[in-house]
């Protein structure tokens, strides 16, 4: 008897990595998670975890599903769920998200809102794009 083999499936729960010593410059989008121990000069938009490790740092806009930040981040971050901020984090900019722990020693500059602003961001960002596609159309 012939068994049929499972396929790969490659989806939401895939996982990126930028390693230390790798730079990159540009936008990165992804449905998976993502860990960044390098440096990116861009915006990032995952709709899974983003990592920033204690090497890694970001300088461009970020919004992720979740995020844990050990390293530095440059700019506006909104963040779905849970921003992580943990000790060695160096964090410039504005947040936006439902939910924010921060750990001893972590270093914060910048504006935070939290709960339903979240929501709010999203839901403004769909009615825009369905002003584009009707522009378009």
């Amino acid at each position: 008897m012939i068994k049929k083999t499972k396929e790969v499936n490659v989806g939401p729960s895939s996982s990126n990595r930028i390693l230390q010593g790798t730079s990159i410059e540009g936008n990165v989008h992804s449905e998976g998670d993502f860990r960044v121990d390098g440096e990116i000069v861009g915006n990032i938009s995952i709709s899974g975890k983003l990592v920033i490790g204690e090497k890694g740092r970001v300088k461009g806009e970020v919004k992720c599903g979740s995020a844990r930040v050990s390293g530095k981040l440059e700019g506006t971050m909104v963040v779905e769920d849970l921003l992580n901020l943990e000790a060695s984090a160096r964090v410039e900019g504005d947040i936006f998200t439902v939910k924010l722990a921060i750990e001893p020693g972590a270093e914060f500059s910048g504006s935070c809102k939290m709960g339903a602003v979240v929501r709010d961001i999203h839901k403004n960002e769909g009615s825009k794009e369905d002003r584009r596609s009707e522009k378009i159309s």
